[in-house]
Parts: structure tokens; sequence; C-alpha cells
């Protein structure tokens, strides 16, 4: 098994990972909310340029990957089945650093993502209204 080389292989990565998303009980109708069935390719080459990005600094990806996520409804359940698609799917296909590091990447978002949505409640439900 091979390491995630090139874009080609985050194309491949994305395109696996998605489909397994959109195939999930839990998540699959989260994205479902956002993600009409005629712009899933244009998500799927966002994230494509993301993982770009992320994984070999170019891709040419700008945006705030957060905005996109803070309004849905989605719980610490959520982020453990996302990342536990992600790391199957990069386990099923590749093995070697770049790898290791997309999925030591994805679980730091979750984390950060999960936390920054906990703190956005938190201070929804202190805000007091004058």
């Amino acid at each position: 098994m091979k390491d995630i080389e090139d874009e080609q292989d985050i194309v491949l990565m994305v395109q696996l990972f998605y489909g397994k998303v959109r195939e999930d009980d839990l998540l699959g109708p989260i994205f479902a909310l956002r993600i009409s069935k005629d712009a899933w390719n244009v998500h799927l080459n966002r994230m494509q340029q993301f993982w770009a990005t992320v994984l070999f600094a170019k891709g040419g990806y700008k945006g705030n990957p957060f905005a996109k996520h803070s309004q849905l409804p989605v719980r610490q359940q959520h982020f453990d089945r996302w990342l536990q698609l992600f790391r199957s799917t990069i386990s099923e296909n590749f093995r070697g650093t770049i790898a290791d590091k997309a999925k030591a990447k994805a679980e730091l978002m979750a984390k950060l993502f999960h936390l920054k949505l906990q703190l956005n409640q938190d201070q929804d439900q202190n805000t007091t209204i004058v």
C-alpha cells in the first residue's frame, strides 16, 4: 500500500471518504441539510483543494471551514463517527507519513471544531437580553 503522494491520491481519498459519509446513517442526513445532490461535485472539489492545502501546502483553498459548520446540529457522536470514517478510509487505502499526517490533522480539526461549537453554544446560553 502506498502513501498519499499527490493530488490524484487526494481526489481518491476525498471521493471514498465522502462516499462513506453520504451513506452513513448518522452523518448522511447532516450533510444532506447543507449539500444538495447537484452540489456535491462542487463540495468534493472544495474538499480536494482543502486537503491539498493541508497536506501539501498547495491546492489553493481559501475559506473558513469552521464558519461552514458552525450552525450544524452536531454533537460529539458526529465528530466521533466522522473521525472513524476518515481513519478507515485512510487506513484502507494508504499507508505512510502523509497518511498519518492526514489522520492527525483530521483528529485535530475534529477536536477544535467540537470545542469551538461548545464555546459558541455556551456563549449563546449565557447571553442576556437587556
